[in-house]
């Protein structure tokens, strides 16, 4: 007969029935739980990182003079649709105009938007 005031039978006179389950229990609860980790990012652990950032500023660097030679194009070709009662080249055109400045703001802008999202990912 299970006491009055434990339904479920899981506690005998207010000890638990099967101690070991429960100790592992919470043992292994321990163990899933986060420990405090602290790892920041360096410019000195891995040779060459130098290198690796001077290689990535020249690649945004020609990620805007692309940019810049797909919106001088885009705009010849809006022109020339416009010019020539043509409005399926000057909306690709003005599609181009419009994709050729998003890509130069996210080329500009990618570093910022970088460190956004680690800060944002450091308060997690």
């Amino acid at each position: 007969m299970l006491p009055p005031d434990c339904p479920s039978g899981i506690r005998l006179e207010g000890k638990p029935m099967f101690p070991l389950i429960t100790d592992t229990t919470m043992h292994l609860a321990s163990l899933l739980i986060p420990m405090n980790i602290d790892i920041s990012p360096n410019d000195t652990g891995l040779p060459g990182i130098s290198q690796l950032s001077t290689i990535v500023g020249a690649i945004m660097t020609i990620g805007l003079i692309l940019s810049v030679l797909a919106l001088i194009v885009s705009a010849i070709i809006w022109g020339f649709g416009a010019n020539s009662s043509n409005p399926h080249m000057a909306s690709q055109g003005k599609l181009g105009v419009i994709v050729s400045c998003a890509a130069a703001v996210i080329c500009g802008a990618s570093v910022t938007l970088i460190n956004f999202f680690w800060n944002v990912g450091q308060t997690v």
